[in-house]
């Protein structure tokens, strides 16, 4: 089994660029499926699921995420990253300050993850698009709520600074001491 290696951070935190990055340099990384999710409910004629059924589409990526966390055997080597974990799908909903049944909490503190690392808001490098509905402040707030979600289900948080994709890269690697 490899080791189970969470990045996460807000929208607009060049999460997305490093997991592509890594990809790039031949890690392996299961990739982020909430714009899917998303997509998919757009071709459904629903613009924004999140907006208007925020429960329904944290159970979508609840269901898409533990689908990921529990397909690693074809993965052959001894470390693998995550762009987001289940833990993130909580932070969202306290963000939005949306109830959600007790199984997500269930799930979350059943399925662990081994190492945690976290991007800060990036505001040179913020961008808002069609998926990407968050103001750079409300970033900032899930940011927050992302740190503590992860800490209320004992991880430690490991927040990855500022730099190029190759300084993040090696940032990781070196606290992973791989």
């Amino acid at each position: 089994m490899p080791k189970k290696i969470v990045i996460t951070g807000g929208p607009g935190s060049g999460k997305t660029s490093l997991i592509l990055f890594l990809e790039e340099n031949g890690y392996q990384c299961q990739n982020e499926i909430s714009r899917q999710v998303t997509l998919e409910a757009q071709k459904k004629g629903i613009d924004q699921l999140f907006l208007s059924d925020p429960v329904l589409f944290s159970q979508h990526l609840l269901e898409g995420r533990l689908k990921q966390y529990q397909e690693v055997g074809h993965f052959k080597k001894t470390i693998l990253f995550y762009d987001r974990g289940l833990p993130d799908i909580t932070a969202y909903m306290d963000f939005t300050n949306v109830s959600y049944p007790e199984s997500f909490h269930t799930t979350c503190n059943k399925h662990r993850y081994d190492t945690v690392f976290i991007l800060p808001p990036w505001k040179d490098i913020y961008t808002q698009d069609n998926e990407r509905y968050e103001t750079y402040e409300e970033a900032e707030k899930i940011h927050k709520f992302l740190t503590q979600s992860y800490r209320k289900y004992g991880y430690e948080v490991i927040e990855v600074p500022f730099g190029t994709l190759k300084e993040r890269m090696k940032f990781i690697i070196t606290h992973l001491e791989l």
